[in-house]
């Protein structure tokens, strides 16, 4: 059984202006303050029942890898209590208790002693930990000559050859290849599976969405918003666009999910419809049959140049395609104030049966995180029907020619 729970939990570290400061501290016969206070988190609360999988999002510096070592018992909170029941593995820093003139074998037998197995047990699995790894003979050699992604191989076969109550990921898996990360994954999936709780540090949407239940964005230092996948991660690519100075709103669609749009609001959509292969506006598209995405795009301030982009995603999320006018080359120049555009992509819905939904982004530059005028969520929120093609499987329609030659 494995669960978590994290109850206002602070931490604050104290900053001396000079090195003699904490020594002044220390010596001092009477009490005395040298320091300043920084708090890297505030009042943090949240709950991780078993076999629920968390992801937790935010930008460099938010607090997240202070968060997980406090969970994991390397740094103790300033205020607040966290318990857990079952066993924890953990990955954090890459390699994070690997001695670098030790071998990879000996560093197996120390790392899996502190993750509480015996040397009989370590011993016994071995061979399992060696055959996912994929090291080689690198086993025998010692871990300074190791590549970071040959560190995060066996950091991640030792912290995972038995299936624990508690997996929690930092980072780390970033580093390894292409590959070993689609390996991890799978063995994160099947363990989660069996009943694994989870908690994933990741700037990887697509990880996130695909593996967790729910997410928490930190910001700041403190537990800004937490909720689905697809939301927590709409609200933290807005929170990007606006680091700088901008409005973040949000709203609940008829179809009861929160739309989230932001930005400076020099240009907005003004009007956004699908058009089907009968020149319709319509919410239910067939497989494989033209459509047109119409776009009408207000301007109220003068920018130097507009560019509009849109992002296809399916019911959890994920993106299917996206695209904008720079890439097209067709950005807008030197547009003013009153001025008002119309766009037409028009393309084969090549989609699989399902419920869809497209994001929309207004900008400058190539993408929206330079100058971001408006970035909406749940623009449009379509269904794919297949009314006429044979029957498929998948979330792309891409039917074959076939050849058959019976010899």
């Amino acid at each position: 059984m494995g669960s978590i729970s994290v109850q206002k939990v602070s931490k604050a570290y104290k900053q001396y202006p000079s090195r003699f400061g904490r020594l002044i501290e220390w010596v001092s016969p009477v009490a005395v303050t040298r320091h300043n206070v920084k708090w890297v988190l505030r009042d943090i609360s949240f709950e991780v029942k078993q076999g629920e999988a968390i992801g937790i999002v935010g930008i460099n510096g938010a607090g997240k890898s202070t968060l997980l070592k406090m969970i994991t018992g390397t740094t103790q909170p300033t205020s607040g209590n966290i318990t857990m029941t079952g066993r924890v593995a953990a990955m954090l820093e890459l390699g994070m208790g690997f001695h670098p003139d030790f071998t990879g074998r000996q560093n197996v037998l120390m790392a899996g002693q502190l993750l509480g197995y015996s040397i009989d047990e370590i011993n016994a699995n071995m061979r399992k930990i060696e055959d996912f790894a994929e090291i080689g003979d690198a086993i025998d050699q010692p871990v300074r000559v190791y590549s970071s992604g040959m560190q995060m191989r066996l950091a991640f076969s030792v912290a995972t050859f038995h299936r624990p109550d508690i997996l929690i990921v930092d980072e780390a898996l970033s580093v390894g290849d292409a590959y070993f990360q689609h390996k991890s994954f799978d063995r994160i999936r099947s363990y989660r599976e069996e009943g694994t709780t989870l908690l994933i540090v990741s700037h990887d949407k697509s990880a996130i969405q695909a593996i967790c239940d729910r997410a928490i964005l930190l910001n700041g230092g403190s537990l800004v918003k937490e909720g689905p996948p697809e939301e927590i991660f709409d609200y933290y690519n807005a929170l990007l666009a606006d680091k700088e100075a901008a409005s973040v709103t949000q709203s609940v669609t008829r179809e009861g999910k929160t739309q989230i749009v932001s930005g400076s609001g020099e240009a907005t959509i003004a009007d956004i419809r699908l058009i089907d292969s009968e020149g319709n506006a319509s919410e239910i598209l067939d497989v494989g049959a033209p459509a047109v995405l119409e776009i009408e795009v207000a301007v109220h301030a003068a920018v130097e140049e507009l560019v509009l982009g849109y992002m296809i995603k399916d019911r959890l999320g994920q993106t299917i395609f996206g695209t904008n006018t720079h890439h097209l080359e067709q950005s807008a120049k030197s547009v003013i104030a009153g001025d008002r555009i119309r766009y037409q992509f028009t393309f084969p819905m090549n989609l699989g049966e399902g419920t869809y939904s497209i994001a929309t982004a207004l900008h400058a530059g190539h993408s929206h995180v330079g100058a971001n005028y408006e970035w909406r969520d749940l623009a449009v929120v379509f269904q794919v029907l297949n009314m006429s093609k044979r029957k498929f499987v998948g979330c792309t329609w891409i039917e074959p020619e076939l050849n058959v030659e019976r010899r």
